[in-house]
Parts: C-alpha cells; structure tokens; sequence
C-alpha cells in the first residue's frame, strides 16, 4: 500500500491546485482552505502570495 502524498490535482483546481491539494491531502473542503488561505495572505501583509507560489513550485501535479 502506497502511503499518502500531497499532491495538486488535475481537477478541481482554481488556480494552480495547491489549497485543492492540501483540501485532498487532510481531508478537507478546498472551499475552506482557499477562504482561510485568502484570510491568512490578507493579515499577513500579502506573505501568503509568495509561499503560494513557492508550493506550487515544491508540490507535484497528480499524475
């Protein structure tokens, strides 16, 4: 048995798949990342913008 991997779907992105991915990962709503993901880059004077882009560098695309 293969073990979990975080990994950014083809389906159900909006953008580039990373809050979908992390969504799939824990189980989650993607609805409810993107909403806490928007709130934590909007408090954190836009940080969320480049670590954002630094995962969907890091973060394969399902295959």
């Amino acid at each position: 048995m293969e073990g979990k991997r975080l990994t950014r779907p083809q389906n159900n992105k909006m953008l580039a798949g990373v809050c979908a991915g992390i969504a799939n990962y824990f189980g989650l709503d993607p609805t409810l990342i993107r909403v806490a993901y928007a709130l934590l880059t909007v408090f954190t004077a836009f940080a969320g913008v480049i670590v954002y882009l630094l995962l969907w560098i890091i973060i394969p695309e399902e295959k």
